[in-house]
């Protein structure tokens, strides 16, 4: 009885999202930046439209619809619930596919990628690419349990994720992740065969240690300087004091949406304006996400867990990588071999930034179907 899975949709009770409208309606405002642009955070002006969008127009039930439209389920695995869409494939050759998400992210990162690796023949595309989808939050995410100790690091998520694709029948699987559903990714790949197929990743960190032999590299080491610099904040005080952050992010609407929005504006490929490329739906979607679960605190925590004690794995099966040019990490092909030695795909994108399937989801289902394309 310990395995059974059953269905758990996302049905928010109404008074949750009367709460949400009040808290909104309460909003106490801080005065407005004394720059002309995002260099202190999140302008005062956009969360003000952002918000006012977010009290009056927006429709969270919408996104439950979509959400639930792939099959929510919900399974209790060394001592956690993990909640997960399940998009099964209706090619006869399919093959399973986890995809892991990250921070600022959840599963809502990958509706609009998901029914095209699931379904290709549906969207124009060989049937022979298709694959089983399935999309686990991680622990402290979504509607996945929030551990109540410690000991959540990415080995142990992965071998759930491998306990998770065995119940559900699948065996054997691919696995693909970014951001911290990189360091998932390189846990299951480094766990290998005869579970784990072969990996793909479209993030790969690049250390100040790394050595540059060429301008493309030079670019990706002060990509680094500049992200340290200017954009790593966030990073340090989920690193150290995670509960801290969690009681303003918990506590107000604004707050948790001002924490995500500036990391759109920051890490997507956009053209001046993250809402041209992501909707304000969209952003809202996964904000919304969040907030209702009370998330804030118990997702930080990842940091906390395992930024500190990352090691990359020894990876033995077949290693995939995209080097999407609006990621915070650039990458070369010969950084990316030397850590992997197996890579058997790299390319670069023509656009696209760090939430890959989010922000060109046909790109990045090329990008998966290529990579393991020759695996099956």
């Amino acid at each position: 009885m310990t395995e059974i899975i059953q269905p758990h949709p996302f049905a928010f009770p109404d008074p949750a999202l009367g709460d949400l409208r009040e808290r909104l309606d309460r909003t106490r405002w801080p005065d407005r930046e004394t720059v002309d642009d995002w260099s202190q955070g999140t302008p005062l002006e956009r969360m003000r439209a952002l918000c006012d969008y977010w009290r009056h127009a927006y429709d969270w039930r919408a996104a439950e619809a979509r959400l639930n439209a792939l099959n929510p389920s919900m399974t209790h695995i060394d001592g956690l619930d993990v909640h997960f869409l399940h998009l099964r494939s209706p090619e006869p050759d399919a093959m399973p596919l986890v995809l892991t998400h990250g921070w600022p992210g959840s599963v809502i990162e990958f509706l609009k990628a998901a029914p095209l690796l699931a379904d290709p023949r549906a969207h124009g595309g060989d049937p022979g690419d298709a694959f089983h989808v399935v999309l686990p939050s991680l622990p402290g995410f979504g509607l996945t349990g929030k551990p109540t100790r410690t000991g959540w690091d990415m080995d142990r998520i992965a071998r759930a994720w491998v306990e998770l694709m065995r119940r559900l029948g699948y065996d054997q699987f691919f696995a693909q992740g970014g951001d911290w559903g990189h360091a998932v990714t390189d846990a299951l790949g480094g766990i290998g065969a005869p579970a784990v197929r072969a990996v793909h990743f479209n993030y790969f960190p690049v250390f100040d240690t790394m050595r540059a032999v060429d301008a493309e590299e030079e670019r990706g080491l002060q990509r680094l300087k500049d992200f340290a610099a200017n954009e790593a904040g966030y990073q340090i005080e989920q690193i150290q004091s995670p509960q801290t952050i969690g009681y303003g992010l918990t506590d107000s609407p604004v707050g948790q949406a001002a924490w995500f929005y500036e990391k759109y504006e920051q890490w997507t490929d956009h053209d001046g304006d993250p809402e041209k490329l992501l909707s304000r739906d969209e952003m809202l979607d996964n904000i919304t996400l969040y907030w209702l679960t009370g998330t804030a605190a118990s997702s930080a925590r990842i940091y906390w867990e395992s930024f500190r004690s990352f090691t990359p794995h020894r990876i033995e099966v077949p290693v995939g990588f995209s080097q999407f040019p609006g990621e915070i990490a650039l990458a070369s092909r010969r950084w990316v071999k030397e850590r992997y030695p197996t890579l058997n795909h790299y390319n670069k994108p023509v656009k696209g930034g760090h939430f890959a399937a989010w922000e060109q989801p046909e790109i990045f289902a090329e990008e998966v179907r290529a990579s393991f394309r020759a695996l099956r």
